[in-house]
Protein backbone atom coordinates (compact mmCIF):
# COMPACT_ATOMS: atom_id res chain seq x y z
CA UNK A 1 0.00 0.00 0.00
CA UNK A 2 1.41 3.41 -0.92
CA UNK A 3 1.26 6.52 1.29
CA UNK A 4 -1.60 8.06 -0.71
CA UNK A 5 -3.79 4.96 -0.36
CA UNK A 6 -3.08 4.84 3.37
CA UNK A 7 -3.99 8.55 3.72
CA UNK A 8 -7.28 8.03 1.86
CA UNK A 9 -8.13 5.04 4.04
CA UNK A 10 -7.37 7.01 7.21
CA UNK A 11 -9.60 9.85 5.95
CA UNK A 12 -12.47 7.35 5.66
CA UNK A 13 -12.24 6.46 9.37
CA UNK A 14 -15.24 8.02 11.13
CA UNK A 15 -14.69 6.35 14.53
CA UNK A 16 -11.27 5.42 15.88
CA UNK A 17 -11.17 3.73 19.28
CA UNK A 18 -7.61 3.27 20.47
CA UNK A 19 -6.60 1.38 23.64
CA UNK A 20 -9.82 2.25 25.48
CA UNK A 21 -9.81 1.34 29.17
CA UNK A 22 -12.80 1.69 31.49
CA UNK A 23 -12.43 0.55 35.07
CA UNK A 24 -14.80 0.36 38.02
CA UNK A 25 -13.37 1.06 41.46
CA UNK A 26 -15.17 -1.01 44.10
CA UNK A 27 -14.62 -1.94 47.73
CA UNK A 28 -13.40 -5.32 46.53
CA UNK A 29 -10.90 -3.88 44.08
CA UNK A 30 -10.68 -2.68 40.51
CA UNK A 31 -12.85 -4.25 37.80
CA UNK A 32 -11.30 -3.82 34.36
CA UNK A 33 -14.57 -3.85 32.41
CA UNK A 34 -12.97 -2.58 29.19
CA UNK A 35 -9.25 -3.24 28.97
CA UNK A 36 -7.33 -2.04 25.91
CA UNK A 37 -10.08 -2.18 23.27
CA UNK A 38 -9.23 -0.83 19.81
CA UNK A 39 -11.19 -0.73 16.56
CA UNK A 40 -12.01 1.54 13.64
CA UNK A 41 -15.22 2.15 11.72
CA UNK A 42 -15.05 3.65 8.24
CA UNK A 43 -17.75 5.71 6.53
CA UNK A 44 -20.51 3.44 5.28
CA UNK A 45 -19.57 0.54 7.56
CA UNK A 46 -21.74 -1.01 10.24
CA UNK A 47 -20.19 -2.41 13.39
CA UNK A 48 -21.81 -5.02 15.62
CA UNK A 49 -20.30 -5.70 19.02
CA UNK A 50 -21.23 -9.23 20.07
CA UNK A 51 -20.17 -11.54 22.86
CA UNK A 52 -21.17 -13.41 25.97
CA UNK A 53 -23.11 -11.81 28.79
CA UNK A 54 -20.79 -9.76 30.99
CA UNK A 55 -17.94 -9.50 28.48
CA UNK A 56 -18.02 -5.68 28.26
CA UNK A 57 -20.20 -4.91 25.23
CA UNK A 58 -22.50 -2.45 26.99
CA UNK A 59 -19.69 -0.82 28.96
CA UNK A 60 -17.73 -0.36 25.72
CA UNK A 61 -20.73 1.34 24.10
CA UNK A 62 -21.44 3.46 27.18
CA UNK A 63 -17.76 4.47 27.24
CA UNK A 64 -17.97 5.66 23.63
CA UNK A 65 -20.93 7.83 24.61
CA UNK A 66 -19.22 8.93 27.85
CA UNK A 67 -22.16 7.67 29.89
CA UNK A 68 -20.20 5.69 32.51
CA UNK A 69 -21.39 6.56 36.03
CA UNK A 70 -18.49 8.20 37.89
CA UNK A 71 -18.09 6.98 40.57
CA UNK A 72 -17.62 4.03 40.52
CA UNK A 73 -16.60 3.82 36.85
CA UNK A 74 -14.14 5.87 34.87
CA UNK A 75 -12.45 5.88 31.49
CA UNK A 76 -8.83 5.60 32.59
CA UNK A 77 -7.07 5.44 29.25
CA UNK A 78 -7.27 5.45 25.51
CA UNK A 79 -8.93 7.66 22.94
CA UNK A 80 -12.29 7.75 21.20
CA UNK A 81 -12.00 9.91 18.07
CA UNK A 82 -15.22 10.65 16.19
CA UNK A 83 -14.76 12.37 12.84
CA UNK A 84 -11.51 13.95 14.02
CA UNK A 85 -12.71 14.98 17.50
CA UNK A 86 -11.35 13.22 20.58
CA UNK A 87 -14.47 12.60 22.66
CA UNK A 88 -12.42 11.75 25.74
CA UNK A 89 -11.10 15.33 25.77
CA UNK A 90 -14.48 17.11 25.55
CA UNK A 91 -16.20 18.72 28.52
CA UNK A 92 -19.70 17.53 29.43
CA UNK A 93 -21.49 20.41 27.64
CA UNK A 94 -19.70 19.65 24.37
CA UNK A 95 -20.35 15.94 24.83
CA UNK A 96 -24.10 16.57 25.25
CA UNK A 97 -24.04 18.28 21.84
CA UNK A 98 -22.30 15.27 20.29
CA UNK A 99 -24.77 12.75 21.71
CA UNK A 100 -27.78 12.37 19.47
CA UNK A 101 -26.44 14.79 16.87
CA UNK A 102 -23.32 12.87 15.84
CA UNK A 103 -23.39 9.57 17.70
CA UNK A 104 -26.18 7.60 19.32
CA UNK A 105 -26.86 4.26 20.91
CA UNK A 106 -29.85 1.95 20.76
CA UNK A 107 -30.17 0.47 24.24
CA UNK A 108 -31.07 -3.19 24.56
CA UNK A 109 -33.98 -3.75 26.91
Amino acid sequence: MDARTETVQQADVILDVDSLKTYFFTRNGVVRAVDDVSFQVRRGETLAIVGESGCGKSITALSLMRLIPDPPGRIVGGRVVLDGTDLTALDEAAMRDVRGNHISMIFQE
